[in-house]
């Protein structure tokens, strides 16, 4: 994790309602949260943003969340970053595809409001360093 005071997530999300529960939810946790539209947006604020955890919608406009993940991890400094499924792809082989194309952990929609901040937090203290 970076030196920053509070850890900072950014979910990717296209759907207003969804990224709005999740923004809300973690910045009750004291997280600062960022929130963006779509992969291509993503993409463009990695380096501003400087996040500690990535949260990523799999089914996205124009660029797929398999596809920006793999954008991500092309990208030395992100190589470590922990990047989250976060979907409503909840089909036998999602699991499977999410992890195959990068990502390090895998939460199904809607989320569960009262254990999303618990799941978090353990994934962001599996991958302090």
């Amino acid at each position: 994790m970076s030196e920053k005071t509070k850890p900072v997530i950014l979910v990717v999300e296209d759907n207003e309602d969804n990224r709005q529960l999740a923004l809300k939810v973690l910045a009750r946790q004291g997280y600062e949260v960022v929130g963006v539209v779509d992969g291509n947006e993503a993409l463009e604020r990695l380096n501003d943003i400087d996040p500690d955890l990535i949260l990523m919608d799999i089914n996205l406009p124009d660029m797929d969340g398999y596809e920006v993940t793999r954008r991500i991890r092309q990208r030395e400094k992100f190589a470590d970053l922990p990047i989250v499924a976060l979907t409503a792809h909840a089909m036998v082989g999602d699991k499977k595809k999410s992890l195959a194309a990068g990502c390090d952990a895998y939460i199904s929609k809607p989320i569960n409001v009262r254990t999303f901040p618990e799941t978090i937090a353990a994934i962001l203290k599996e991958y302090q360093s």
